[in-house]
């Protein structure tokens, strides 16, 4: 869209991963800080513990308890409120280097200046972030994008990485498209739908919001002609998870580019064997699914799309 903005004029972006130097930069910086605190890991136990506490604070914020956050961002939960205490470990708290492993996982990664290279995994995903159950021995989260890319040296010592010279370094390789100016691409018509599962493990989602958001301070606050965002509760990476992760992508990119249909909603499906046991409207960001508070929360017309 950036460097051939007239090939395509209907794009849908599911968790985007641009730019891929920041995304793996991010994890070797996350690998790191993990590594530097090996007593952090959680058991299977603690990691459930966990996830009940953030659902328990957050869930209702978006009307309903349905064990789903309508929007992470809007969730403050803080690990600390789980420390162990007296001395005693179990099931049921963590300790203070778990506590760190929580909010390593949580948190931005950004350079000296404070500019972010990646946001953090979102709360409410918990059960699925594999870095908080195990202590990396090597740098993860795309190590060569660092040692080829940047250094081209396969042998690279990860002890000397530094995240704001290495990523200006790798950047340098031109593979990623470092803009939020995607005029040519409207102006030729284009329609870009994008979307994102706000419990990703893969591929922290905070990044697409910042990216659309840096797209309407760029070109302005008025959009949603061309660009509409679909942030997904619940949805792990591009499928999977509790939430509605079932929908005609296709369907409604075609109808907004050949018909001028802009998807107001798109309705998703929760679907468990053979059966649809959920659906649920998914809504233009930064609107969000509140519960009208009447009929099933199983079922997407007792639910409408407001603002955040």
């Amino acid at each position: 869209m950036t460097k051939f903005p007239t090939d395509f004029d209907g794009v849908i972006a599911g968790a985007p991963a641009n730019p891929h130097i920041h995304l793996h930069a991010a994890g070797v910086e996350r690998s790191i800080e993990e590594m530097n605190n090996p007593d952090g890991a959680l058991t299977q136990a603690k990691v459930e513990t966990l996830h009940k506490a953030v659902v328990a604070a957050c869930d209702a914020l978006d009307g309903v308890k349905d064990g789903l956050i309508g929007d992470p961002k809007k969730c403050h939960f803080k690990p600390e409120l789980l420390l162990c205490k007296g001395g005693v470990d179990n099931d049921d708290c963590l300790t203070a280097a778990q506590v760190k492993r929580v909010n390593i996982a949580y948190a931005d990664v950004k350079t000296k200046k404070g500019e972010i290279i990646w946001t953090g995994y979102e709360p409410g995903g918990e059960l699925q972030y594999a870095a908080l159950k195990a202590t990396p021995t090597q740098p993860g989260g795309g190590w060569d994008s660092i040692r080829i890319l940047g250094h081209q040296d396969a042998n690279y010592d990860f002890h000397k990485f530094d995240l704001d010279a290495d990523v200006a370094l790798a950047d340098k390789s031109g593979i990623d498209a470092h803009t939020t100016d995607l005029s040519a691409f409207k102006k030729n018509g284009g329609k870009l739908l994008m979307y994102h599962g706000w419990a990703d493990p893969a591929i922290p989602p905070g990044n697409t919001v910042n990216f659309y958001n840096g797209v309407l301070t760029t070109m302005g606050p008025k959009q949603d002609d061309w660009l509409r965002l679909f942030m997904i509760p619940g949805m792990q990476h591009c499928s999977g998870g509790v939430g509605t992760d079932q929908f005609s992508k296709m369907a409604v990119i075609e109808r907004w580019r050949e018909g001028g249909e802009a998807p107001a909603q798109i309705t998703a499906s929760h679907v468990t064997g053979a059966q649809v046991d959920m659906t649920r409207p998914l809504c233009p960001y930064p609107q969000v699914a509140v519960y009208k508070g009447v009929g099933s929360t199983n079922d997407a017309g007792n639910f409408a799309c407001r603002a955040n």
